[in-house]
C-alpha cells in the first residue's frame, strides 16, 4: 500500500510542480493574470507550489525504505523524474495545442524508462 501511497502523491506533487513553473505561460492568455508583473507571478508560482511541497514530502517519507518505505532514495528520484515527464507531457499536449510530441521525445522517454530498470536493477 505504501507503493500506491508514495506514487499518488508523486503525481499530484508533480501536477502542482508543473502548474507552478509552466502555468504561467498559458495563464497569461487571461486577462487576470497577463496585467501581473514578474514578482507577482513568481509569488503567484510559489502559492502553487506550496501544494506541490505537501505532497512531495510525504510522498518521499513514506516511500524511503529508511522510513519503512519500498523504495530507496535513488529509486524515489528516478520515480519522480519518470512521473514528471508524464505529467508534464499531459499538460503539455492539453495545455499547449500548438506543441506536438514528436520522435525524439518518444526515443528520450524510452532513455528514461531504461534508467528506471537500472536503478530498479539488483
Amino acid at each position: 500500500m505504501k507503493i500506491v501511497y508514495t506514487i499518488s502523491l508523486l503525481v499530484l506533487s508533480n501536477v502542482f510542480m508543473t502548474i507552478a513553473w509552466y502555468g504561467h505561460l498559458k495563464f497569461k492568455e487571461y486577462t487576470w493574470f497577463a496585467n501581473m508583473g514578474l514578482v507577482k507571478i513568481i509569488l503567484f508560482s510559489w502559492m502553487i507550489a506550496l501544494f506541490e511541497y505537501c505532497a512531495m514530502i510525504p510522498a518521499n517519507k513514506i516511500g524511503f525504505e529508511g522510513n519503512g518505505g519500498p523504495f530507496t532514495i535513488w529509486q524515489l528520484k528516478v520515480i519522480q523524474e519518470v512521473i514528471t515527464l508524464v505529467v508534464f507531457t499531459a499538460f503539455t499536449l492539453i495545455a499547449f495545442k500548438n506543441e506536438s510530441l514528436k520522435m525524439n521525445h518518444l526515443i528520450g522517454f524510452i532513455f528514461l524508462v531504461l534508467a528506471v530498470y537500472f536503478i530498479f536493477k539488483k
